[in-house]
């Protein structure tokens, strides 16, 4: 293994026990287990390609589960592999230079998009209870990124840090 993809494995665990961190602050809602469990994967979207922050965040989104007793059962391996793509899609648009347009996708992405498949699977009910409650969880974890992005990306790019 080379030391290039060692380092890569590493951050992104590293991004991923933050995750784990953010997950034991819920916001509170009907039926949904959003939580600050997101923002340090978006955060990573300044040096971690799209897969590995990515794969953060569907491990912070499993840690948030596993704290709140996985309600919603196997659908949260769903929830998972939706936070995977809306988080690389999410660093791919930044990393694009689309300023405007990754909020966008951001919070329609994880705040809405994310729970029309539940519509389906579970009840209309369901999504109209669980989008407020997800809209405010992802509006705080972008929030949150917004601000810490900048700083990351200046850190990056002035050679503090070593780009991988």
């Amino acid at each position: 293994m080379s030391i290039s993809k060692l380092r890569l494995m590493i951050l992104t665990a590293l991004v991923a026990a933050i995750c784990v961190i953010g997950s034991f602050i819920k916001v509170p809602g009907i039926l949904t287990t959003a939580a600050l469990d997101s923002a340090p994967a978006f955060i990573s979207v300044a040096f971690l390609p799209p897969l590995f922050s990515g794969i953060a965040g569907a491990l912070g989104h499993l840690a948030t589960a596993l704290t709140s007793g996985f309600p919603s059962g196997p659908f949260h391996i769903l929830i998972a592999f939706e936070m995977l793509i809306v988080t690389a899609v999410f660093n791919i648009l930044h990393k694009k230079g689309y300023k405007i347009l990754k909020w966008i996708f951001l919070i329609l992405g994880n705040g809405v998009l994310a729970a029309i498949p539940f519509y389906f699977l579970i009840s209309p009910a369901f999504f109209i209870a669980a989008v407020p409650s997800l809209l405010i969880a992802t509006i705080i974890n972008a929030l949150i990124t917004a601000i810490v992005l900048p700083i990351m990306g200046k850190v990056f790019s002035e050679g503090k840090v070593s780009n991988l």
